[in-house]
């Protein structure tokens, strides 16, 4: 007997070849990839489209501060010298500007035009070969989470006390804060760009500044940030933050006891944890860590199914912290579209700091080189020696090689003008197991800063013109004219 109601009916479920969870610009580059091969695809992103906005309002703004920078030293060029005068509301604009344009590219509507299937909602496994959004069931052939990672939870007494900001929202402020305390040594360059407009900046960096990279590439950095009046706090531990008449303090524990850094806000650059809690991964029979979902070389989980890409990717995946950049959206589209063995290479994937002068590094820096490979040699060329930073008067910096003594390339430093493009060439000879001949044997433009790249892969020849036997067979070559 009816009791007058009726049961809803359950939504059908959908059954694409892939779906990608998280549309931030990895996902959205292999959901738009895939569907332009003509393969059904269905994004699920909880949130807003595109992902987390902080990482390219923190670019825009390195880049303003730069250009301020420039005004500042324009008499080292002949040109009349001037202090800049920061405009709040068209820095403002200039960063949605640089915003709205990446946004345009990762808008449902556009999308939905090139076929893909967009849902929103939080999306959860239900068994290994299921994923369910709001009531909605997704039987996909291939699954690809691409959720990333979230701002890690700052342990500090007294931090709800005061003004903090973080990354993700400097997009929307519309005033610089007047005297931020950056904390965390990858926010280096994001202190040197609010102290290059104006706002009385401090780093602190309780790990070091550029912990991870060349530290020969850190104090060349440690110099520049000190110059331009940045204060700077290293290796000092944060006990607790107390709120002041104009902000508030910060207390270190340092060697020397504690010390006291006062600002009016505190702006968090903490390192990042997976986007990875509520996707039920467990039912899946999905493998996980704090350090991500664990895949192997080919970013496949323990559920054949199901691939990682990004920063929620860990186990052979797992990178460094300041990673610029993957290729894992190329990897998985020959591995799922082409069946392509791929063996990802966190290596050869660069790490860098936009600060200025740029620091990229890739590869092991000198001193764990030397530990796990004994022997090695550290080839070098240093900006000053080279025509192109000479004519644009930067020559701060070098490019470093650290190879075996067969000359393997065991890691790279760069720090100087535009290194994050530099290291380039660098990251594919890694990746293609590529040797220092190589390097050396580009054919690069003249006058250019890559020019020292080809320099330093060169010098490791260099001790062959002392060696005798080599002397005399030339020697013996040039009887035969």
């Amino acid at each position: 007997m009816s009791d007058g109601t009726a049961k809803a009916a359950k939504p059908a479920a959908l059954t694409p070849d892939i779906c990608v969870i998280g549309a931030g610009g990895n996902g959205v580059a292999l959901a738009i990839a895939a569907a332009a091969f003509g393969v059904p695809v269905v994004l699920v992103e909880r949130g807003a489209m595109g992902g987390d906005s902080g990482p390219l309002a923190t670019r825009a703004l390195i880049e303003i501060g730069a250009r301020a920078q420039a005004l500042r030293d324009a008499a080292r060029f002949g040109l009349a010298a001037a202090e800049p005068q920061p405009n709040p509301a068209l820095i403002h604009a200039h960063v949605q500007r640089a915003l709205a344009t990446d946004r345009a590219n990762h808008t449902a509507e556009r999308l939905a035009t090139l076929g893909i299937t967009v849902i929103r909602g939080e999306a959860r496994f239900t068994s290994r070969s299921t994923v369910i959004v709001d009531g909605r069931p997704i039987k996909a052939r291939r699954f690809v989470v691409a959720t990333g990672a979230r701002v890690a939870p700052v342990a500090i007494a007294g931090l709800d006390a005061v003004p903090v900001l973080h990354e993700a929202e400097l997009a929307g402020l519309t005033r610089l804060p007047e005297r931020p305390i950056v904390l965390g040594g990858s926010g280096a360059a994001l202190a040197q760009a609010l102290r290059r407009l104006g706002c009385g900046a401090t780093l602190v960096a309780p790990e070091g500044l550029l912990a991870g990279h060349d530290q020969e590439a850190a104090t060349i950095l440690r110099r520049r940030l000190l110059r331009e009046g940045l204060e700077l706090h290293e290796n000092g531990t944060p006990l607790r933050a107390e709120r002041s008449r104009s902000g508030l303090r910060l207390v270190l524990a340092t060697p020397s006891g504690e010390t006291i850094v006062e600002g009016s806000h505190l702006l968090v650059c903490s390192p990042r944890l997976p986007e990875i809690d509520n996707l039920d991964l467990d039912l899946a029979g999905i493998r996980w860590d704090v350090s991500g979902i664990a895949v192997d070389r080919g970013l496949r989980t323990s559920n054949r199914r199901v691939h990682v890409l990004g920063a929620c990717a860990g186990g052979a995946a797992t990178a460094r912290s300041d990673r610029a950049g993957d290729d894992h959206v190329g990897l998985l589209l020959r591995s799922i579209l082409f069946r392509q063995p791929v063996k990802i290479d966190p290596r050869s994937e660069p790490g860098i700091s936009w600060s200025q002068p740029q620091v990229a590094s890739l590869g092991l820096p000198e001193a764990e080189a030397r530990a796990a490979a004994g022997t090695i040699r550290v080839l070098r060329w240093p900006f000053s020696e080279n025509a192109a930073a000479q004519a644009a008067g930067e020559t701060e910096g070098f490019v470093k090689a650290v190879v075996d003594r067969k000359g393997h390339i065991l890691g790279v430093t760069i720090v100087g003008e535009h290194a994050g493009e530099l290291i380039a060439p660098w990251c594919m000879a890694m990746r293609a197991g590529l040797g220092l001949g190589d390097i050396a044997g580009l054919p690069l433009p003249a006058i250019s800063r890559s020019d020292a790249s080809r320099r330093a892969a060169l010098s490791f020849h260099a001790t062959l013109t002392t060696r005798p036997g080599l002397r005399r067979l030339i020697g013996f070559l040039r009887r035969f004219g």
